[in-house]
């Protein structure tokens, strides 16, 4: 005897519920303005975060696990997503425009 599923079988969704089940699967968005354009913000929870990424706020690596936000402008594709700390996000207009990497260091 094979296990009961409890899921259904088919791509489609009974419950027309697709917008919260992506909000649950991916976080909240929001759109905020920075510099006179819109951004799409969305937070990441600790057990979504899957990979490195490297905030381009203070250039430092964000392990798996670790709850960030992902930023993107709003008319733009998806290779311009990046992913910040939230108190990097929170403090974007008064860090530096240009930071500088070390020779060695990754450039992901």
């Amino acid at each position: 005897m094979s296990p009961r599923r409890n899921r259904p079988r088919g791509g489609e969704n009974p419950s027309g519920r697709d917008d919260e089940d992506r909000a649950d699967r991916y976080g909240l968005e929001t759109t905020q303005s920075w510099r006179g354009e819109e951004w799409v913000v969305r937070q990441i929870g600790g057990g979504a975060a899957a990979k490195h990424y490297r905030c381009p706020g203070c250039d430092q690596e964000i392990p798996p696990g670790v709850p960030h936000i992902v930023a993107w402008q709003q008319y733009s594709g998806v290779d311009d997503r990046r992913h910040w700390h939230k108190s990097c996000w929170n403090a974007r207009d008064r860090r530096s425009a240009k930071l500088q990497r070390s020779r060695n260091a990754p450039r992901y």
